[in-house]
């Protein structure tokens, strides 16, 4: 198993016809951080410094996102995964990911076991959970919104149904986080393209979850949207020694609320028991 060290790298990597655009640094047991649906790979700032000392951490642009775009052409998330480690040399990874970048990991961990080491989730999304009927209005307004083109409109649904969540005002949240993650969600919306469409897991996450083995962190933020605690849940029973931290005072984008509570949850999770699973 190859360790990059020295400098970090950046760049992108051809995967099934799409130009995923990563970064990587550090050194030691390999990260990947998989980014949420209203935002892209920089969501991760404040993790990297708290990770590099003791792993190589990649992030990426998930295709269609951030600066991957998004070829004509059919595809599945977590193939692209798959692909853009074995593009990087990396044998296993610990997966690292939020809301829709869960999901994206928990597919990985069912469609490729071999490449999973470990999976910490942040308000994970899951294949196959039923969605509220509540969240679909938001849905509507958004789709309305970008129909228009009114991108800013779009961002300001999401915020206020992600970020704030559903017990708080916008006032209520930190005007940098905010902001950070209105100019990720903004951009979403800027580069997004009715080109390819994903391949879903099939079956799907929900169905597959007694046969993920690895360690496993579930971590929902208090403040978020119910159907989060409600798949972490779920997540908690049907994932052979899965652990469920609940967030207190954070909502969806726990990473950029509490980075430090966050770096600590993961580093702990990411290094404890290192031994597991290898005797």
């Amino acid at each position: 198993m190859s360790h990059h060290s020295g400098p970090a790298d950046s760049g992108v990597v051809e995967v099934d016809g799409a130009a995923l655009a990563y970064e990587r640094a550090g050194q030691g047991p390999p990260v990947v951080l998989l980014h949420a649906g209203i935002a892209d790979r920089r969501m991760w700032d404040a993790q990297i410094p708290a990770l590099v000392a003791q792993h190589t951490v990649v992030r990426y642009d998930l295709r269609g996102f951030g600066a991957s775009p998004m070829p004509d052409l059919p595809f599945a998330h977590h193939d692209d995964l798959a692909g853009l480690l074995a593009a990087l040399d990396i044998e296993r990874a610990s997966l690292v990911g939020c809301s829709f970048g869960g999901r994206v990991a928990i597919d990985t961990a069912i469609a490729h076991p071999a490449r999973v080491e470990r999976l910490a989730l942040i308000n994970p999304a899951l294949s196959g959970f039923p969605w509220p009927e509540e969240l679909n209005a938001g849905e509507e307004e958004i789709e309305a919104a970008f129909l228009a083109g009114d991108f800013d409109r779009a961002a300001e649904v999401d915020l206020r149904t992600w970020v704030d969540g559903p017990q708080r005002r916008p006032e209520d949240v930190d005007p940098a986080v905010r902001e950070r993650a209105r100019e990720m969600a903004r951009h979403v919306y800027a580069v997004a393209v009715d080109a390819g469409q994903p391949r879903p897991l099939a079956p799907p996450a929900i169905e597959g979850l007694g046969e993920v083995h690895v360690p496993a962190l579930v971590v929902p933020g208090a403040l978020a949207q119910p159907i989060m605690r409600e798949i972490a849940a779920l997540l908690g029973e049907r994932v052979a020694g899965a652990r469920v931290v609940i967030l207190s005072g954070v909502a969806h984008l726990a990473n950029l609320e509490a980075p430090d509570a966050v770096n600590r949850l993961l580093l702990d999770f990411l290094d404890g028991g290192e031994t597991d699973g290898q005797g």
